[in-house]
């Protein structure tokens, strides 16, 4: 792999220090403006980031939606017997398209909810049952028990592994982070329509300027009436942000990692706490997420959840202790915490088309 297509190439750094996470909502012209944010030419972004997707360190372009508004999600952990395990893993990545991370973790000691070893996000669409998709994945894979842990809050959703390759322990922004909620938001045939053409991956050939014209064309709209119902939907809180994803969990073929470990801090807070905890753990800058789920007795009645990754464990720990104390000195008691470490991973969008998956229910069925 040529060194212009790793993420440590400066002028790649530049890009991705952009096209990760600082594109947010819908935008008319998302590669113009990671340009100008970059202060790049249009044309060597996407040359770059053509190059990039072709060499596989960047893995996919795609506009995001806030899923937790279009369909019902959970995290879930699952207890499967060993000899079952890997199996169980590639069921999910390979056959259930609702499946978006699957990921088997482990503690460093024997702690609440050590015995769940695999873990994964599902995004259920609207009009199907979240707990009847649970059901019928746990009995394809022969899962003794599972959890369920719906999302009550955000406090932090982004990406940017180049850009936090930057930050200083412990650095956090100047005011705690904010709530989104996670409401369900019912959409019209009309934005359904926009909806399906914004949220599928741009090819290799899609790297240009003007993207939304073909897309336009996708959904069979001129072009300003794409625009008004993508922003329509944006204002609406359902687009998320227009990204570049980069490959970190695998090394590229010249053997460069963007992340090598990633952390599932747990805390346990007392009922009430809930939002003032989340809030002051989610303003960490080396949080890519952090939610409010419900994760019960197994898990120590763990609350307050967030996700870290970095190439140095002993980094992400120090992190971690820097969040507690931070916790401690706001006054926000907590009465258990834990951490999970990532192994064997990936990760693809969850699909949250009604159509598609009454499609995988016969076929499943």
């Amino acid at each position: 792999m040529s060194s212009t297509t790793e993420h440590t190439d400066a002028i790649n750094a530049r890009i991705l220090a952009v096209s990760e996470d600082k594109i947010q909502g819908f935008v008319r012209e998302p590669f113009a403006q990671i340009a100008e944010l970059a202060e790049l030419s249009e044309d060597l972004v996407l040359e770059r980031v053509r190059s990039m997707l072709a060499a596989g360190t960047i893995r996919r372009v795609r506009q995001t939606l806030l899923s937790t508004s279009l369909a019902h999600g959970a995290l879930v952990a699952w207890k499967v017997p060993p000899e079952r395990l890997d199996a169980a893993f590639d069921f999910m990545f390979q056959q259930d398209p609702f499946s978006g991370h699957v990921v088997i973790r482990s503690t460093d000691s024997n702690t609440a909810g050590n015995e769940y070893k695999l873990w994964t996000t599902i995004k259920v669409p609207q009009g199907f049952s979240l707990e009847r998709h649970t059901e019928l994945l746990r009995n394809k894979v022969g899962a003794e028990k599972v959890v369920l842990m719906p999302a009550k809050g955000i406090f932090a959703l982004g990406v940017g592994h180049v850009r936090r390759k930057t930050l200083a322990c412990g650095d956090k922004a100047s005011a705690p982070a904010e709530m989104l909620k996670t409401e369900i938001v019912e959409l019209t045939p009309l934005e359904w329509r926009v909806l399906s053409a914004l949220k599928r991956e741009f090819a290799l050939e899609e790297i240009v300027s003007h993207p939304w014209r073909e897309r336009a064309k996708e959904a069979d709209l001129p072009l300003e009436v794409f625009f008004e119902v993508a922003e329509e939907l944006n204002e609406k809180k359902i687009i998320g942000r227009f990204s570049t994803f980069l490959e970190h969990v695998k090394p590229s073929t010249s053997g460069i990692r963007v992340t090598r470990f990633n952390g599932l801090f747990h805390w346990a807070v007392p009922s009430g706490w809930e939002y003032k905890a989340g809030s002051e753990v989610g303003r960490h800058e080396i949080l890519t997420h952090c939610y409010w789920r419900e994760a019960g007795p197994d898990f120590g009645n763990v609350n307050i959840m967030a996700v870290a990754h970095g190439t140095d464990k002993n980094w992400l720990l120090q992190n971690k202790e820097a969040i507690d104390r931070h916790l401690q000195g706001c006054g926000i008691p907590t009465t258990y915490t834990n951490v999970f470490w990532g192994g064997r991973s990936e990760i693809k969008p969850s699909e949250i088309s009604p159509l598609v998956y009454r499609d995988w229910l016969k076929r499943i069925s």
